[in-house]
């Protein structure tokens, strides 16, 4: 059973997704301070950097915005010139554009934006000046992926872009069709406010959580939805009957029985203390220490107390292996970007090697963030890069302590 809980505390709104009781997606965001991906600005240009390809966007949020040349060419690259111009030549200080935040601002730097919009639906992302159509990469039927690639044909004109999305599969025509056209409506939209509106100024917010909860993650695969904030309730009801009312009769209001709360009833506060300790237990008896920076992430594997079977080669086989399966779903629950380095037991034999690189890969293409298995360095250590948008959970759920600065140590008296 597949199971999504959404706890409203205050002004934090946390989603966690169960399958079969273990915990294995977890999601959250403040009403106030919320993530900015999504958003498209008319921004002012204040500062082209030709050193670095790229220039400082004034979007209104304090800290100017970061545009890379790549993010001002056009977005299908073979529509790009063969040799690429330089910053200078294609932006200006004073110069005013739409822009879309594509990344949070994370520590001292700004947002990064980018010209290639794009607005997603239900059923597909609409992308304005893209100039293909694309079929995710979920839906394997070959017949599927072929009506769904000429529908997007179809329905696409001049310089726009589709993707048919995973919840796409089997619908018919007509809804999509609606949903391109409430996209595209929502973009001349956007271009009738752009081209009115001063720089800086927010021109389109990208949907809430809750909104995106329903439109990205609702799916037949979800058996239940429990919510435990009447007014919330009421609005995800009206969203799914929206957006998805054969899915409505799957919603329910979690009402507490002896003060204890929605997270607790369900075990997902124990196992969000667990995924977020700096040494996680694996169910063998072995254990990861997770070390974090803000740019690099490193899991050392240990054996601990798994003693295994007669051989030792088959015992490390055993535990790189389900320290890869826990790994790549906890990389999910923090929501970690960056470079990711894993030191794994070593392995004698190749094909081990192997068959745990092929794990990686296998639970990469489950991520619903872009996920790439870089592979084995030639220290034995297996690299792997995640897409970073925002800040990662546990920076969003708490802070460093004061005392050891986040090192968790304190100077001995």
């Amino acid at each position: 059973m597949k199971q999504m809980l959404v706890h409203v505390e205050g002004n934090l709104l946390q989603t966690a997704v169960l399958h079969e009781g273990q915990l294995i997606d977890f999601f959250m965001e403040k009403s106030s301070g919320g993530s900015l991906v999504g958003n498209i600005y008319k921004g002012k240009i204040v500062n082209v950097l030709p050193g670095m390809g790229a220039a400082f966007v004034d979007i209104g949020l304090g800290r100017n915005a970061f545009l890379y040349i790549d993010d001002l060419l056009h977005p299908h690259t073979d529509k790009q010139p063969r040799e690429k111009p330089a910053i200078q030549d294609v932006a200006k200080p004073g110069q005013e554009l739409l822009v879309q935040v594509v990344k949070d601002p994370l520590g001292g730097k700004g947002a990064r934006v980018t010209t290639h919009y794009n607005l997603p639906g239900r059923y597909l992302v609409y992308m304005p000046l893209a100039g293909y159509v694309g079929v995710s990469k979920k839906i394997a039927a070959e017949a599927e992926r072929e009506r769904l690639r000429l529908f997007g044909e179809g329905a696409r004109s001049g310089e726009e872009g589709i993707i048919l999305r995973t919840a796409a599969e089997g619908e018919n025509e007509e809804a999509l069709g609606q949903d391109a056209k409430k996209l595209r409506a929502l973009w001349y939209s956007i271009l009738e406010r752009g081209g009115t509106a001063g720089a800086p100024e927010l021109i389109h917010s990208e949907a809430r959580l809750l909104h995106r909860i329903i439109r990205d993650s609702m799916t037949d695969a979800v058996d239940e939805v429990w919510i435990d904030h009447k007014i919330s309730f009421q609005e995800m009801k009206e969203l799914l009957r929206e957006m998805a009312p054969a899915l409505s009769q799957r919603l329910h209001l979690y009402q507490a029985e002896s003060g204890m709360d929605l997270f607790h009833h369900f075990h997902v506060s124990e196992q969000l203390e667990v995924a977020f300790s700096r040494r996680v237990p694996m169910a063998s008896g072995g254990y990861l220490v997770w070390e974090e920076t803000e740019a690099l992430t490193v899991v050392d594997v240990n054996t601990g107390r798994f003693t295994g079977t007669h051989h030792l080669e088959d015992t490390v086989y055993q535990t790189n292996r389900e320290a890869a399966e826990l790994i790549s779903r906890l990389l999910r629950l923090r929501d970690v970007g960056g470079m990711v380095i894993i030191d794994f037991i070593d392995m004698e034999q190749e094909e081990s090697r192997q068959r745990i690189l092929s794990l990686m890969t296998e639970e990469a293409s489950k991520d619903g963030t872009k996920c790439t298995i870089v592979g084995w360095t030639r220290l034995g250590l297996m690299e792997l890069t995640r897409k970073k948008m925002r800040e990662n959970a546990i920076k969003q759920l708490g802070e460093d302590c004061r005392t050891c600065g986040g090192t968790g140590k304190q100077p001995k008296p």
